[in-house]
């Protein structure tokens, strides 16, 4: 494509449509997870099933990409060009709306997860394609600009979809009780999927019958990585076998004895029979969650210790390891998978949470606006990120910095007002706003040093949630999202820079490490069954640290390759 030629606006749209859609569905699940928990009758972990559906169907899916590619030599999504497997990806996602239509109409739990398994294998396609699709719409000088769009309006669909999804569900913004969901029709979920569908389909016909829209092919010979492809799929192995037990345990013995001592529990009012059934109930299931819990570290292990093997081997002999041959690659992937996994474990887990007591005693039903001030964060912190990405004079950045947020916040309050929600007692979420502000003037658009304030700020702000309990922990809480608002570009940018011919194959196994999503959730869902909800929030605390060290030594890694860290640029789009 030359230079100086005008975007391809239609396209453009179409594919910004896209990147709302990620945020949409994604964000949405925070709300959906509450709900199935109450429908369904689930535990904390079973409820986080629809995390590890969603974003392992991320992973699989690049992991799939990479394989054959690997096998055949070329880059597949390269060798299909951006446009035609951007289609693909829109249709395998109609594919999974169609599959969540039919298990919404059925009430079958499993039926959902696998349509929302389909729906992510298609946006895992779609996203691979998408970021360099879009710098391929223009002028590739203002490329950053149109990714940083997509990103922007990404943000926005993770704001806006918890509210649209939470209407779908309950069929209100009024509150009802969590013992009423599961008599609720689920006839607005079907038209939700519909529409989805629908737009799915549109979309990939834009994409198709559009002759403006160059197909993007891309024949450059695949960088041979076996010793990582090897790796990465005897982690995968290991991450089913150690998930397997867990998913089998609910139909045990044990557990069926426990589910028909809860069916006694309910249909009794004798007080000494009730203290029995508990006790009773207690000791069974205690041993049995603590087998879970022992498999599910295991799961988490095999990733943690897969990069770590790849990380030592790769610095004893780097030939076949690909991209993997660069510690800073290796630690960054830990980082990413870490980040992503707090980031959704923080905004899923938050439901169950706030059904405390000294959490306000909420029901499913009132999380929403909550949801959506998280998610929101995450759009004011990648709002304020793409400003650096325009070429302002540095008075009109300083300017915008402290207009974007506050821009940023009052549509996320606005919107959630409109809904009809009462917002009063979340507008001193400001302050916090304010302080990530300042952590933005701190940061000095530099990627190591941001990713240290605001891994601090995380740590912080996930610490004094532990300690504390009421309005000031549900602040603290929601500004995790603040915190990770701008991590992805900054893990990202640390990671592939020195990478050379093989930035791209970096680039692929850093999509990969969405896995967390998929990974950490579940973890802290059942470390919730068996400590309770506010104290497995530990788990975000140890995941900040991580970041925190890796902003650290990822300085070391790059000075010995005679690389100045204070150059590089940080892009903060998802």
């Amino acid at each position: 494509m030359k230079e100086n030629q005008s975007t391809n606006y239609p396209a453009l749209y179409t594919l910004v449509v896209v990147f709302f859609f990620w945020g949409f569905i994604a964000a949405g699940n925070s709300v959906f997870i509450p709900f199935c928990k109450n429908y369904f009758q689930l535990d904390q972990f079973q409820s986080q099933l629809i995390d590890f559906a969603f974003y392992s169907a991320y992973y699989l899916g690049a992991l799939l990409l990479f394989i054959f590619s690997t096998i055949s030599g070329k880059d597949l999504v390269g060798k299909w060009g951006y446009k035609r497997s951007i289609i693909y990806g829109l249709l395998f996602s109609a594919l999974g709306a169609t599959a969540m239509i039919i298990a919404v109409e059925v009430n079958v739990y499993i039926g959902m997860l696998i349509g929302l398994f389909i729906v992510a294998l298609g946006f895992s396609l779609q996203q691979t394609a998408a970021n360099p699709f879009a710098v391929l719409l223009g002028d590739p000088k203002t490329g950053a600009s149109r990714v940083n769009l997509g990103g922007a309006i990404n943000s926005f669909g993770t704001t806006i979809g918890p509210l649209v999804i939470g209407f779908a569900l309950f069929g209100t913004f009024e509150p009802i009780s969590d013992g009423e969901i599961a008599n609720l029709p689920l006839d607005k979920v079907v038209y939700l999927y519909v529409i989805v569908g629908l737009l799915f389909v549109l979309a990939a016909g834009l994409f198709h019958f559009s002759k403006k829209v160059p197909p993007g092919i891309n024949n450059e010979p695949m960088e041979p990585a076996n010793k990582a492809k090897n790796t990465l799929i005897v982690m995968t192995i290991l991450l089913l076998l150690m998930f397997v037990p867990v998913f089998l345990s609910y139909k045990s013995e044990t557990s069926i004895m426990v589910e028909n001592l809860h069916t006694q529990l309910a249909n009794t009012t004798d007080q000494l029979e009730i203290t029995q059934l508990n006790a009773k109930i207690k000791e069974l299931i205690h041993p049995l969650e603590l087998t879970r819990m022992a498999w599910l570290v295991g799961a988490l292990l095999s990733i943690v210790c897969g990069l770590l093997f790849a990380y030592t081997r790769a610095n004893k002999n780097q030939e076949g390891w690909g991209a993997m041959k660069y510690p800073q690659l290796v630690l960054g992937m830990l980082a990413l998978f870490i980040y992503v996994g707090i980031e959704v474990g923080i905004g899923s887990n938050l439901g169950e949470l706030l059904k405390l007591d000294e959490f306000g005693n909420l029901q499913s039903s009132e999380i929403t606006p909550y949801v959506s001030i998280y998610w929101g964060g995450m759009m004011i912190g990648r709002w304020a990120g793409a400003i650096s990405a325009f070429q302002f004079k540095t008075a009109t950045k300083k300017l915008l910095l402290l207009i974007v947020p506050i821009v940023a916040f009052a549509l996320i309050i606005g919107v959630n007002s409109l809904a009809g929600f009462d917002m009063s007692h979340l507008i001193f979420f400001f302050i916090c706003v304010l302080v990530q502000i300042g952590a933005f003037f701190l940061s000095k658009e530099k990627p190591a040093r941001t990713l240290i304030i605001f891994g601090g700020l995380g740590l912080l702000a996930m610490t004094i949630g532990l300690f504390t309990s009421g309005m000031v922990a549900i602040y603290a809480f929601l500004t995790g999202g603040l915190a990770c608002s701008i991590m992805w570009g900054s893990i990202f940018s640390l990671s592939i820079v020195g990478l050379g011919k093989y930035t791209e194959q970096g680039s692929a196994f850093l999509v990969m490490m969405i896995l967390g999503g998929a990974i950490i959730p579940p973890l802290q869902g059942k470390l919730a069954d068996i400590i309770g909800i506010h104290n497995s929030y530990i788990l975000p605390v140890i995941g900040f640290c991580y970041i925190i060290f890796f902003a650290v030594i990822v300085r070391k890694f790059l000075k010995d390759q005679g690389i100045n860290i204070d150059e590089i640029e940080s892009e903060s789009s998802h």
